[in-house]
């Protein structure tokens, strides 16, 4: 009989709905429940694309035993980190305290009152590997709850108190806004994790570094450095050629579980793919480079045709698992991976010798049980032969049981995946691209923000859940609005980021320390209010806000937005020598900051192609964070700013002309260069690289 998940929303917690574990979904009542039966309370914490969490369900999870003693003893709940990142956050922010490590499944056991007072990530069914199994660990805590109530108590009130210490480091007042130096230093910083021979950051696992490419994109753009494009380059180029690209279908796998990049952990992640959609395209317009533009363009085609929803937003995740035909059980990789007699008996011997030295499949193979997953090591010298090699081996693989998918909507990261795709389109002339951006848009609107203006975090099938948006889902979509405004020249967009910034600066700022919090101050309250500037796998809410916050003054000339991002980026300067790795937005926004950002304004004729040679110049610009505006003279081009005041978008406002054609004018800080015509001397202005 199912469960109280049954009508979840959330793919992963319905794969929980049949457990005979009697599961809550978080809320009060299931805290009510635990203290009226006077017991403490399982949180366990994944997502639907997490492999150990799939193991340690069908392992302990579906044991009717166990669940029958957790049943009793316990008030099981299970969260979808996805749509409780605030949950996630404070919970993990505890097990990485107490344990010094992380990860999912998140096993943690909380009080009736939230205070946590036991910690872990997987348990195993047996006692494994110096670990204790799960049930020996659900008969220590009761023993411990039952006999040892009163240093169960102190832990957690020792625990609560060390999370409230670690949260006042944040809001203990701003300090200032990164200078030069600081970038500089968070470069030296970064050389020195550089991997030299396989590119990327430190050793295995290896996470793909968007932020920190974008952050050394804008570098260069700004001071010249050609050791910040040097790591850009072999990074992403090692990333492009590896295991953790799918050579077949475009996009990433979320990790290389070696240094190399060969073998991914192959669950694959909206967030990673439109993160790095947008690090490809800006190093194809950072260089010119071919194979840029390719990464980038499979990359948007994957996002379009593997994660796009039928209401035309982006699923979250594709599983790492799928059913493994020749065993009969679920492998992870098992889509994906190839052995050299699959490729015979698909290709024929000549084209098979062909496809195995191109995608590196060898007989003793890079995976388990001899088998390879694909890389591109160099670049094929007959591309016509690759891609019609590519075709058949992947209509061959799309026969093969796929990877689920988990189809709920995070507001943020399809805010994320609009910005790209928006970019993507403009830049590689796709309208289909911007098309999708904009439906994507169009779905987040209805859907997802309610008529108070808030943002609610997810949806499923084209239904709302019921989580309030967090600092990540403004801001995120507020970048995407931006960058559609860009692209589209659609006012509309600029008026609907302006409303969520604003929406940011009441509800998530501290007005005393210019710090931003996670959560609403109208949020439900946890045991303390999540708050994290760091960029981990996505930008953290508070870098994504400082970024959009910039680009939106940039647009309008609103002081105030102007200053809550430079408060906001003041936690940058304080990382960028210590942690660059993990600040990699928070130091591209900063880049913008220092260089101005350039504000363009294009004005001309709609429909003229020499308006469209200088919007494209201006959008083809290198400069870090420059924002772009187009218009047609005479009229009031950016409506009404989101306070309702009827102002038109200074950016526009009184640009005339210059001898009756399309104009542009690059300004910092509203003061601007001698306006021009000629789209070459734009694009020298804005450091342009490729045509």
């Amino acid at each position: 009989m199912p469960n109280r998940l049954a009508d979840a929303t959330s793919p992963y917690l319905q794969q929980h709905a049949e457990n005979p574990v009697d599961w809550w979904p978080w809320g009060p009542e299931a805290f009510e429940e635990a203290r009226r039966r006077g017991v403490p309370v399982l949180l366990s914490v994944g997502y639907a694309a997490c492999h150990w969490c799939h193991v340690m369900a069908h392992e302990s999870f579906e044991d009717a035993g166990l669940a029958g003693y957790l049943n009793e003893r316990f008030v099981a709940v299970k969260v979808d980190r996805e749509e409780r990142p605030d949950v996630d956050a404070v919970y993990m922010e505890a097990v990485q305290a107490a344990t010094g490590q992380g990860g999912w499944p998140m096993t943690v056991f909380l009080t009736p009152e939230k205070e946590p007072f036991y910690f872990g990530t997987y348990f195993p069914p047996e006692p494994r590997h110096g670990m204790p199994s799960f049930r020996q660990v659900l008969e220590g805590v009761d023993a411990a709850w039952r006999d040892r109530r009163q240093e169960v108590g102190e832990v957690a009130a020792r625990i609560r108190a060390d999370l409230a210490e670690r949260a006042a480091v944040y809001s203990a007042g701003a300090h200032h806004p990164p200078a030069d130096g600081d970038l500089h230093q968070a470069l030296v910083t970064l050389s020195r994790d550089f991997d030299q021979t396989r590119g990327g950051f430190g050793g295995a696992p290896k996470f793909p570094p968007a932020m920190v490419i974008e952050f050394l994109l804008r570098h260069h753009a700004r001071t010249g450095s050609e050791a910040a494009l040097e790591m850009a380059v072999r990074t992403g180029e090692a990333m492009a050629r590896g295991g953790i690209h799918d050579q077949l279908g475009g996009g990433f796998a979320r990790y290389a579980v070696d240094a190399g990049w060969v073998v991914p952990h192959f669950e694959k992640m909206l967030y990673d793919n439109a993160l790095l959609l947008r690090a490809y395209l800006h190093l194809w317009r950072a260089t010119g480079t071919g194979l840029w533009r390719r990464v980038a363009l499979s990359t948007a085609d994957f996002l379009l045709r593997e994660l796009r929803t039928p209401e035309g937003a982006f699923a979250s995740a594709l599983d790492a698992d799928s059913l493994d035909e020749e065993t009969g059980a679920m492998a992870e990789g098992a889509y994906y991976a190839w052995e050299p007699g699959q490729l015979v008996d698909l290709l024929g011997p000549a084209d098979a010798a062909t496809a195995a030295r191109l995608f590196t499949v060898t007989a003793t193979g890079t995976f388990e049980d001899g088998k390879s997953v694909l890389q591109l090591l160099a670049e094929p010298e007959d591309f016509a032969e690759f891609e019609e090699i590519r075709r058949r081996m992947s209509e061959a693989r799309a026969a093969r049981p796929a990877p689920a998918r988990d189809d709920k909507v995070v507001a943020a990261w399809n805010g994320l995946a609009i910005a790209a795709l928006a970019e993507t389109g403009a830049l590689l002339e796709r309208p289909d691209l911007v098309e999708a951006a904009e439906r994507a848009a169009d779905l987040l609107l209805a859907v997802h923000l309610t008529p108070d203006g808030r943002l609610l975090r997810t949806s499923r099938d084209g239904r709302a859940g019921t989580n309030a948006g967090v600092l990540e889902d403004y801001a995120d979509t507020a970048e995407g609005f931006l960058a559609l405004y860009a692209v589209t020249g659609a006012p509309e967009w600029l008026q609907l980021a302006g409303g969520l910034l604003d929406t940011v600066l009441k509800h998530f700022t501290d007005e005393a320390s210019g710090a931003l919090y996670d959560t609403a101050d109208d949020a439900e309250e946890l045991i303390r209010r999540p708050q994290d500037p760091t960029d981990n796998a996505t930008p953290s809410g508070w870098t994504a806000a400082a970024g959009a916050l910039l680009g939106y003054a940039a647009y309008t000339g609103s002081e105030r937005h102007r200053t809550a991002a430079e408060r906001a980026l003041g936690v940058v300067g304080a990382l960028a020598g210590r942690a660059p790795r993990f600040i990699g937005w928070g130091l591209a926004v900063a880049e913008a900051l220092l260089d101005g950002p350039r504000e363009v304004a294009v004005v001309g004729p709609a429909g003229d192609p020499a308006t469209a040679a200088l919007r494209r110049a201006a959008l083809l610009g290198t400069a870090p964070g420059a924002v772009v505006a187009v218009g047609e003279p005479g009229r009031e081009p950016g409506g009404e700013l989101p306070d309702g005041d009827g102002a038109e978008v200074p950016l526009l406002a009184d640009r005339p002309l210059v001898g009756g054609a399309a104009t542009a004018y690059v300004c910092r800080h509203f003061a601007c260069e001698a306006p021009t015509t000629d789209p070459g001397v734009l694009g020298e202005r804005l450091g342009v690289v490729v045509e």
